[in-house]
């Protein structure tokens, strides 16, 4: 298991690779609040794990206050996770992120309903998540997928493949069942 500052250097390293307006390290560490919301949710999340649910929920009800970015403490998220202009994203109790996970504003990871147990989206590693999309249910998003800005997902998509819109449909790569080449 990597330790906190490697964990911390990564973070950082991930805003840099990912964000071409990113100028310097203390910019990145004071002023960019997905990076923010990621570091207490992992603090939040070591709570929750710990079954001190209540302080858990506080933590993160912070952090929302604080960067706009609501994470349930529930959530598993990999390494180098980037949300950038993260306002408005809502990612939900039992969602899973993999590593190398890029997410843009108004992303929700959220349920259908309420039933118990496994109920919001699981993301794979390299996953691309453009803006104001909701993903919802217990679904799988494959390993190097990008999904279009405003799209609405509510199947699984299959590795390195392409989806766009609302419904979200494959526009390229695998299974390909729509017109068009990208986003």
């Amino acid at each position: 298991m990597p330790s906190v500052l490697t964990r911390i250097q990564e973070d950082v390293a991930a805003v840099f690779a990912h964000d071409p307006a990113a100028k310097g390290v203390l910019e990145v560490v004071v002023c960019y609040p997905g990076l923010h919301a990621v570091w207490l949710h992992r603090l939040a999340h070591s709570l929750y794990r710990a079954r001190l649910y209540f302080l858990a929920r506080l933590l993160s009800h912070l952090s929302r206050f604080l960067t706009g970015i609501e994470i349930h403490p529930g959530a598993v998220i990999g390494r180098r996770f980037f949300i950038d202009h993260g306002m408005g994203v809502v990612i939900g109790e039992t969602a899973e992120i993999s590593d190398d996970v890029v997410m843009y504003h108004g992303v929700t990871l959220g349920g259908t309903g309420k039933e118990r147990g496994k109920r919001h989206p699981t993301i794979g590693s390299f996953v691309i998540i453009g803006a104001n999309t909701t993903i919802l249910g217990p679904i799988h998003i494959g390993d190097g997928v990008k999904i279009g800005a405003a799209s609405l997902v509510l199947r699984s998509m299959p590795a390195h493949s392409t989806v766009a819109g609302s419904p979200a449909r494959i526009v390229s790569g695998k299974n390909n069942t729509g017109a068009g080449s990208g986003i």
